[in-house]
């Protein structure tokens, strides 16, 4: 999208010198509602890299945790997912996604309510996989679980659409403000681990 005002920049470039395929070439994204088509696992890994040969598929899924549990599905990375993958738990989509995006080895790194649905084990284990995916990155991570947003540099806290406060874990968590409060209210609750 154009902005309306103000301008976007990419690497101090204006973003309309790049066009959408150069850009799309650069980002990978983890979504909450994870995209799988009705084919294996391998082939719907190799979607974000063509190129990809076995070794490095399975290299991304181990870097994602996905590979322990597609070691134990009837044809490993052979075996069919289903429509939208429903023969996968919610967990062991996302950890396909992570390895998708691994795979993919953009510069950077898009994830829109990545464990919001996830139950405490699959959250941890998508959390290890979504830290080596990150790793050297750029990343825009959108999450309600400040779980997973607690290790980020900058945290921007958004209310009724616009900036309430901004910092990294350790500077809001030291104030009165939303954050904090949302901080409180988590891990009293146990959805935030430290």
């Amino acid at each position: 999208y154009e902005p309306t005002e103000g301008e976007t920049l990419i690497i101090g470039q204006d973003i309309s010198d790049f066009t959408q395929e150069s850009i799309r070439q650069h980002i990978g994204m983890v979504m909450q509602d994870v995209a799988l088509f009705n084919s294996t696992v391998e082939e719907n890994l190799a979607m974000a890299n063509a190129r990809a040969d076995k070794a490095a598929i399975v290299h991304a899924a181990k870097q994602a945790h996905a590979d322990e549990f597609i070691q134990e599905l009837p044809k490993k990375y052979k075996t069919l997912v289903g429509e939208r993958g429903i023969k996968l738990s919610g967990g062991q989509k996302q950890r396909v996604a992570i390895a998708r995006a691994i795979l993919k080895d953009p510069q950077l790194i898009i994830l829109d309510e990545a464990t919001s649905a996830l139950d405490s084990e699959s959250e941890r284990l998508v959390q290890a996989g979504l830290s080596m995916l990150m790793a050297g990155r750029s990343a825009l991570v959108i999450a309600h679980r400040l779980s997973t947003i607690m290790h980020a540099d900058e945290i921007l806290v958004l209310k009724n659409g616009k900036v309430a406060e901004r910092g990294n874990h350790s500077e809001l968590i030291n104030q009165t403000g939303l954050y904090k409060k949302l901080f409180d209210l988590q891990s009293s609750s146990g959805k935030v681990k430290l």
